[in-house]
């Protein structure tokens, strides 16, 4: 920071000017463009939801377009502007900027303010990440359900305006640290990928490896039924298991539960330690649980059980090949697709799964719960990183944009 300091001790020796967004810019409110309004080509055009979830702190080309004759009844947004999110659902989002830096002209609409300025406009898009402006929109946001900070709101936040001479060089740092962030993250992903591919190939492989074992239909070996119809709730004496409650990896989520109030008529229904529950239904469809909770709990109508019959195939090695390419080839190969996906008990049953002794079933599947325990570490550990990398930037980030006020 060296560099930052000695320029503001040569431009601004008594300190920084600290100016109201008021003083410095002007408000064009947004208006209209709904998502059935953008097209593959034609004005370049920035829906405020995609500033959430699509753009970095400043984009040079946009995702989507509208037609021109509609970008006549839009916000404009010229090369060096920042456009702002007014609205969302809650107030760590709201105010998240984008600078424009295109060419050409855009258009944006709803739920958006064009904040036109004289500042580096990757400087003031920095800023709204900041500490600061953190703080700040928490006073000024209003609403419940909706947060909104409104370009009045917007026009009473003070922030610090230094020499352009040293905005430009915080920005050439926070532009290093964010091509460092984005290096990063793409290192770990790979990694992660890489490790996961492993893991495929070696549950495929031993999977696989006995050639002697005899394989099976599923219905010769398991029963099935289907699960239970209520309405979820808050509250119940059992949880209510749903297909939302199967995480990526197979397991059982322990985000947001649901329940249900059961009598003994559904006792048919209430899910025992080790059974298997599969998605019949929906993009999720094959998408496969092994039960391992001792909470009471009992499982929807869009989730088949599968309990195996005594001898045959012990649960947890039926859950590994479940996330295996042999199981979902198969699984691929037999869903109805004519409309919504439907993997029923009729075609489930159908399935070819290889049925090894118990001795060895039992061997496989605790390398597998190793190897599975390992990657997930990973994949938790991954995240963290990236986690742990972001909050050092954040860190740096307010440092850099933290100055001392100049003495009115």
């Amino acid at each position: 920071m060296s560099r930052v300091d000695d320029l503001i001790a040569e431009h601004a020796p008594s300190g920084v000017e600290f100016r109201t967004l008021g003083d410095i810019a002007r408000f064009v409110r947004g208006n209209g463009m709904p998502k059935t309004d953008l097209v593959d080509e034609g004005v370049g055009a920035i829906h405020y939801g995609q500033i959430y979830t699509r753009y970095g702190v400043w984009a040079t080309e946009t995702i989507s377009f509208v037609a021109p004759e509609t970008a006549m009844k839009l916000a404009k947004a010229q090369p060096g502007d920042i456009i702002i999110t007014n609205t969302s659902e809650n107030v760590e989002d709201v105010g998240k900027a984008v600078a424009w830096l295109g060419a050409e002209p855009i258009v944006t609409g709803g739920h958006a303010t064009v904040i036109q300025h004289d500042l580096d406009p990757k400087y003031l898009a920095y800023w709204f990440q900041s500490e600061s402006f953190s703080v700040q929109k928490r006073g000024l946001a209003t609403g419940t359900k909706v947060i909104d900070v409104s370009a009045r709101q917007l026009a009473k936040v003070r922030l610090p305006v230094p020499p352009i001479e040293v905005q430009r060089e915080i920005v050439g740092i926070l532009d290093k640290f964010t091509r460092l962030e984005a290096e990063l993250e793409a290192e770990l992903e790979a990694e992660l990928k890489a490790r996961r591919r492993q893991f495929g190939h070696y549950r495929d492989t031993l999977l696989a490896a006995d050639g002697d074992a005899p394989v099976v239909a599923l219905g010769e070996v398991a029963d099935f039924k289907y699960g239970y119809t209520d309405k979820a709730a808050a509250t119940g004496s059992h949880r209510f298991l749903r297909i939302t409650d199967i995480t990526p990896r197979g397991k059982l989520s322990p985000e947001a539960p649901k329940y249900v109030d059961v009598d003994a008529s559904a006792e048919e229904y209430v899910a025992r330690p080790g059974d298997i529950f599969m998605a019949r239904t929906g993009a999720t469809f094959g998408k496969t649980m092994l039960f391992e909770s001792a909470e009471p709990a009992v499982y929807a109508s869009f989730l088949i059980r599968i309990r195996f019959k005594a001898g045959t195939l012990l649960p947890a090695f039926y859950w590994h090949f479940a996330q295996s390419n042999a199981y979902w080839d198969q699984a691929n190969a037999l869903v109805s697709t004519g409309g919504q996906p439907q993997f029923n008990a009729n075609v489930l049953k159908h399935i070819k799964v290889p049925l090894p002794s118990i001795d060895r079933q039992e061997r496989v599947t605790a390398l597998l719960d190793r190897f599975d325990a390992l990657a997930n570490s990973l994949s938790s550990g991954l995240p963290a990183e990236i986690y742990a990398r972001r909050k050092q930037f954040a860190y740096y980030r307010d440092m850099l944009l933290t100055f001392e006020e100049a003495v009115a």
